[in-house]
């Protein structure tokens, strides 16, 4: 009979705390402590004008550049230490400690039922018709001006975040969950963990605009970098999933890196492909008009029932990686049983660790 490793048991528990629970409003998230730290460095570096009472580099280009690669490198290599740390602490205290704790911490890497209960929580007050509550509850989930959207631009946005977000808050802390469990004990959370440390980092100082261009650049081009990997994969298994591959991987190359990111782009393009709705447009964030370039075919209007198709879809996507794991594992498992029989049973001395 098949024991499964505790890395693995580790990613189903996570899998079904996510699930269930998701993140509770009032635990403490490891993400708003990584925030409050990122918080703190920033503020020690970026001043306030006296005469414009805007936000300002305290030093010069070289210098917030040198102060970025410090803050990304601390965070995200510090988050995996102290999160490596404090499991082989509670390994020492009890092994079911450790894996409890690491489930927990796993888990709050999975930002899959944050990010449906997010959605569902702004189509629930849409469907009110009361649009001006529908605007305000969109804004605790969005960086773009909610004030004076419409119900086509509020799904919109709607359905952009959940695209967006499904590579950054879903599958890519659960690629480098996987990889690291197939490593070393707990390496599967650790790795999730400082994956988190670099979205984070990307989401608080990743911007091109000043007081962060220079601050955030490395935080920007890690964050790129680690996510590049797990969005591809994505973009390939939602393609696969859509059972029109090809279609889909045609809108991707003529659209996709329209898109500055080398990331979203193709996180939001995949999903626009297989709804058969297009995404991007005007948006305004703090009284400024940026465009995205626009993704997709305009067949299917933007409705309720799409950012269910899209939400659903991410939910496949997560299962199947998390069961493909599971399968090689236990096929790789069972192959090093049945050698092992076979070399004992002719006296080669071939034993498994």
């Amino acid at each position: 009979m098949l024991e499964l490793s505790p890395n693995f048991l580790i990613l189903i528990f996570a899998a079904i705390l996510d699930r269930l629970i998701g993140d509770p409003v009032n635990w403490l998230h490891p993400v708003q402590v990584m925030g409050w730290m990122i918080a703190q460095f920033t503020n020690l570096i970026i001043m306030e004008d006296a005469a414009t009472h805007k936000r300002i580099p305290r030093f010069s280009p070289l210098m917030m550049r040198i102060a970025g690669f410090v803050l990304g490198i601390s965070m995200v290599l510090g988050s995996g230490a102290v999160t490596w740390l404090m499991l082989i602490i509670a390994s020492q205290v009890h092994p079911l400690l450790a894996i409890a704790l690491s489930s927990i911490l796993l888990a709050s890497c999975f930002a899959g039922r944050s990010l449906r209960d997010a959605a569902e929580s702004v189509l629930k007050v849409l469907q009110t018709g009361n649009l001006e509550q529908a605007r305000q509850e969109l804004s605790r989930y969005v960086g773009r001006d909610t004030a004076d959207l419409s119900e086509l631009e509020i799904l919109r946005a709607v359905l952009e975040t959940v695209t967006e977000n499904a590579i950054d808050a879903v599958t890519s802390p659960l690629f480098y969950a996987l990889i690291g469990s197939f490593l070393f004990p707990y390496s599967g959370v650790v790795l999730a963990i400082a994956y988190k440390a670099s979205s984070t980092l990307d989401s608080m100082v990743g911007y091109r605009e000043v007081p962060y261009s220079d601050l955030g650049w490395f935080s920007a081009k890690t964050d790129d970098v680690l996510t590049w990997l797990p969005c591809r994969l994505t973009v390939i298994t939602l393609a696969l999933i859509s059972g029109k591959p090809l279609a889909v991987w045609r809108v991707c190359q003529r659209d996709a890196n329209q898109d500055p990111s080398p990331n979203s782009g193709w996180s939001e393009c995949v999903y626009a492909a297989i709804l058969q709705v297009q995404l991007g447009g005007e948006n305004l964030y703090r009284g400024v008009i940026k465009y995205k370039p626009l993704l997709g075919d305009a067949i299917n209007a933007i409705a309720p029932d799409k950012i269910q198709q899209a939400l659903n879809l991410t939910r496949i996507c997560f299962l199947l990686w998390l069961s493909l794991a599971i399968l090689i594992v236990t096929l790789f498992t069972n192959l090093l049983t049945d050698l092992a029989t076979f070399f004992s049973r002719y006296g080669l001395g071939f034993a498994i660790g």
